[in-house]
């Protein structure tokens, strides 16, 4: 079964002001994906999902005039060899390596939605994995800088939703952060689980100002307060208190996830399928964080592609951790891009489809209708 035709769609659309969340990394004002096709010659369809880099264009053009040659004509069921060719041609040497990965993620996960539904299974039994409840937390574009008493107000709203667990951003000022976080653990009690996200926007002294109040507040990870590189940073920052640092949605392949786990800052690993090299690198990963008994809980995307690929990964390893179900009040790319991928349940849990495959449909009238559209997502 050869790949007989790859293609990536760049696909945006603007958010109104409900949608115009505002966080550490700025003030959103639209939403970028790159969603993958593959196609085989006995006709069979993949679809997966690149992560848009903030440069959707580019990362489709990538797929499109260099990936998609590099791997057509290989077996469509050959995850490992179509990798190894992208890592060989693309990643290792002269070959825009995040960017790289990116698209190739996009390129694995069609591979293995095609596999699954060769074998008409769902994708986590192919993977080894069984249908289990998973527990969800509200996440994606939400929760993000507002008066304390609106935020609380989100929150609680979130809970009666069927979340037990939440995630705030934080990367305003060091200040503001502790009274938003405060405010919902006001507002909510103790039996939610509270998780924060600086978007890489702090600073060794913001952390050293937070960390007792998060320490204080039972909050149960602090995420990307730095860039990825900044290795050094997260060491001194893991020793200023005792809430976990969480990080990995900018970590691209398993070699960066070495330098993480043997680093020890990082506790908490954050692959993200359509960045870090697809579901064939997320489960080397996974490997790996099991080994130092270290959990995964997976940052999650734009669309119900990436976001029903999380599912059956989480389902398929042995050191999941939370799911990050989309709380955002507008993403057209998990309502109408594709079926819906997954329900929080009324005790806060997911489960992963059942369909073959990934286990959503695409609309392929959206992509067609919903073009790149140029500048930045986020001002």
């Amino acid at each position: 079964m050869k790949i007989t035709e790859v293609k990536a769609y760049p696909l945006s659309f603007r958010v109104s002001g409900a949608g115009q969340v505002r966080l550490g990394i700025g003030r959103t004002v639209k939403r970028d994906t790159v969603v993958v096709m593959v196609r085989s010659e006995s006709g069979l369809t993949g679809w997966g999902e690149a992560h848009h880099g903030r440069a959707p264009g580019s990362v489709a053009h990538l797929v499109n005039t260099t990936l998609a040659h590099l791997v057509t004509g290989m077996e469509a069921t050959d995850n490992i060899g179509v990798w190894n060719r992208v890592y060989k041609m693309q990643l290792s040497s002269h070959g825009m390596g995040a960017a790289a990965a990116i698209g190739l993620s996009g390129i694995d996960m069609a591979l293995w939605d095609l596999r699954a539904k060769a074998v008409g299974w769902p994708l986590y039994r192919l993977l080894g994995g069984s249908s289990r409840a998973i527990p969800a937390y509200a996440g994606g574009i939400s929760l993000g800088f507002q008066a304390p008493a609106e935020l609380a107000a989100e929150a609680r709203g979130l809970v009666e939703r069927g979340y037990r667990a939440l995630k705030l951003r934080v990367g305003d000022t060091w200040r503001a952060d502790v009274e938003r976080v405060r405010a919902v653990r006001d507002a909510l009690g103790d039996s939610i689980d509270i998780l924060v996200d600086a978007n890489t926007n702090y600073t060794i002294a913001d952390v050293r100002h937070v960390m007792p109040a998060f320490d204080e507040l039972r909050v149960g990870w602090l995420e990307e307060p730095f860039p990825p590189h900044d290795a050094r940073s997260y060491g001194a920052a893991a020793r200023l208190g005792r809430t976990p640092l969480a990080a990995g949605e900018n970590h691209y392949t398993r070699f960066e996830f070495q330098r993480v786990i043997e680093d020890g800052a990082i506790s908490i690993l954050q692959p993200d399928l359509s960045k870090t090299g697809g579901l064939t690198e997320g489960l080397r990963i996974a490997a790996m964080g099991s080994a130092w008994k270290l959990p995964v809980n997976p940052h999650t995307s734009a669309t119900g592609l990436n976001m029903a690929a999380t599912l059956h990964f989480l389902a398929s390893i042995d050191n999941g951790g939370y799911y990050e179900a989309d709380a955002s009040t507008e993403n057209l790319f998990r309502d109408n891009l594709t079926s819906q991928a997954c329900k929080v349940d009324a005790d806060g849990f997911v489960r992963p489809p059942e369909a073959p495959g990934l286990g959503v449909e695409i609309d392929e009238d959206f992509i067609r209708s919903h073009p790149v559209i140029e500048g930045p997502g986020y001002v």
